[in-house]
Order: structure tokens, then C-alpha cells, then sequence
């Protein structure tokens, strides 16, 4: 079986790709990874065989609380190496001919008969032309949110690298106005969290730029959030998926909330004048006042 219009939900981690990702993983067309890919990641048909139980009545609702749909770097790194962690933005000229025979070969047995499109969420570098290279039939969906809950909540998480500093962090050396900015605010983290948000968004645009028209779309978190019935009919039409009674039943059961205004009560009063002074541009132009 080969892989065809695989579905790609990309954002920047804690901006709420993993809800969506976990929600849209309810559509019964789509296979996606669980940590069976990561502990076996030499056989992906022990994660095909997950996908064929989950279409049972009563044993697959019971598996699909058990296992979720995962990132699954174990698995990608196996398959394509450097894909996991890399210190810039994967090009379509990172490609190599060892690429595109390993990944849609192992990318091809996730799928089952019933579930032939494949999902996978992606945070981080967008790394849009790498796999639109590898998948030249691909959709992409950006799922992004207001940069102050994305820098407040990065500082919250222990697996924040910013602590150590732009040297020893994922995203490699700051470009020269982002490392003027970062000194100009004395080095502050809070700051530090706003850059990345700004750091990575700004390689998406540029990644997404290049992306064939049709191909690409973006998802508000905060809209997501207020209507997730209304936003998945648009997504489930544009990646040609047909829409069911169970789907919506099964995304209606899932309570959302933004906690977007966490920033203002986790903050100082000087912390979030940095945030906004860092992010103001940004904000603006994604649409945030």
C-alpha cells in the first residue's frame, strides 16, 4: 500500500497541536503512530495491528484510551536520521536518496485497509519542505496560538532548554537582531521563550510560502478551542476526508479551554511588559492585539 495525501499537523510545542492531533486521530480513515512505533520502531506492523483492533466495537474504544497518537522520534529517527532534533529547519535539499527510500516505505506499513490516510503531528522546526519533498501529495495544518500562553507555558516545563541559554538549546544561534533583542532585555528568559515563539513562527511562514496552494492551511488555536465541531468540518474537507456521525460524537465528548490568560497571573508586571515588548510585532501580524 502507498502512502497517499498524508496528513501533517505542525506547530511550535505548547500551542495546542497535541489536543488537536489527539482529537483529529478520532476520524476512522486515519492510522497514526503510538509508542508501539517508538518500543518497536523496526516493525511498524505491530502499530498497524493497534490500528485494525481500534475498528472493533467494544475492544477498540478500550485500546484507544490506552494508547494515543504520539510524536514517535525513536521511530523517525530509525527511519530518517536527523529528523528528530535537528539545529535548523529541514530543507527539501536535506533529502537524500536513502530518505526517500526508507521513509515512505516504513511510512506505508502503518496503514490498514480501513485507515489508508496517515497522520502525524510534528512541533518544533515546521520542517515542511523535507517532507513535501519525501510527500509531494502532503497536507499541512499549522495549529498555532497567542505567543505570551506559548512563552509563559515553556517557562513552566521542565523540558525547556532555554535555561541553558541559545548555545545549548534546539534551535541553534540566535540570528544577530534576535541575539541584540535577547541582550537589550538584560538576558531575560521570559524574553528568551517570547524569541523562540517569534524564532520559530517566522520559519513556518517561510517554510509555508513554499507549500503548493491547496496544500496548506492554518488553524487558530484560540478558534479551535471556541468551535471544534465547526473548525474540524473545515479540516476534514480539506484533507478530502468525509465527515461522520461518530467522529463528531466522539470530538464533542472533549472539554477545551485556551488558559491563555495564564501570562498575566504567572508574570510580573515587568516580565509581561518584556513578553509584549518581544512580541508586539509578531502579535500583530498573527493577529493578536
Amino acid at each position: 500500500m502507498k502512502v497517499q495525501a498524508p496528513i501533517f499537523v505542525i506547530g511550535l510545542g505548547r500551542s495546542g497541536s497535541s489536543i488537536f492531533h489527539q482529537m483529529f486521530a478520532e476520524h476512522p480513515a486515519l492510522a497514526w503512530l503510538s509508542e508501539l512505533c517508538d518500543r518497536f520502531p523496526t516493525r511498524p506492523g505491530v502499530n498497524r495491528a493497534l490500528m485494525r483492533l481500534l475498528d472493533l466495537p467494544v475492544l477498540g474504544r478500550g485500546l484507544s484510551r490506552r494508547y494515543e497518537p504520539a510524536e514517535c522520534y525513536t521511530f523517525w529517527n530509525h527511519h530518517c536520521m536527523g529528523f528528530r532534533q535537528p539545529c535548523r529547519d529541514l530543507l527539501a535539499s536535506d533529502v537524500t536518496e536513502l530518505n526517500k527510500r526508507q521513509v515512505p516505505a516504513a511510512m506505508a506499513k502503518l496503514l490498514t485497509g480501513r485507515r489508508r490516510r496517515l497522520l502525524y503531528k510534528i512541533t518544533g522546526w515546521p520542517r515542511l519542505g523535507f517532507l513535501l519533498e519525501l510527500f509531494p501529495d502532503a497536507r499541512f495544518i499549522h495549529v498555532y496560538r497567542d505567543g505570551r500562553a506559548v512563552a509563559n507555558s515553556l517557562l513552566a516545563v521542565d523540558f525547556w532548554r532555554g535555561w541553558h541559554g541559545p548555545s545549548q538549546w534546539r534551535w541553534g544561534e540566535l540570528p544577530p537582531v534576535l541575539q541584540s533583542e535577547w541582550e537589550r532585555h538584560g538576558r531575560s528568559f521570559v524574553a528568551l521563550a517570547g524569541i523562540q515563539w517569534k524564532l520559530l513562527m517566522d520559519a513556518t511562514a517561510e517554510a509555508a510560502a513554499r507549500i503548493p496552494a491547496g496544500q496548506y492551511m492554518e488553524v487558530r488555536y484560540e478558534e479551535f478551542v471556541a468551535d471544534p465541531i465547526a473548525r474540524f468540518r473545515e479540516v476534514v474537507k480539506f484533507c478530502g476526508l468525509e465527515w461522520s456521525s461518530r467522529f463528531e460524537k466522539r470530538i464533542a465528548s472533549y472539554r477545551l479551554e485556551t488558559a491563555n490568560s495564564k501570562w498575566r497571573d504567572d508574570l510580573t508586571e515587568e516580565q509581561q511588559k518584556i513578553l509584549q515588548s518581544v512580541l508586539a510585532e509578531s502579535l500583530v501580524r498573527y493577529g493578536y492585539s
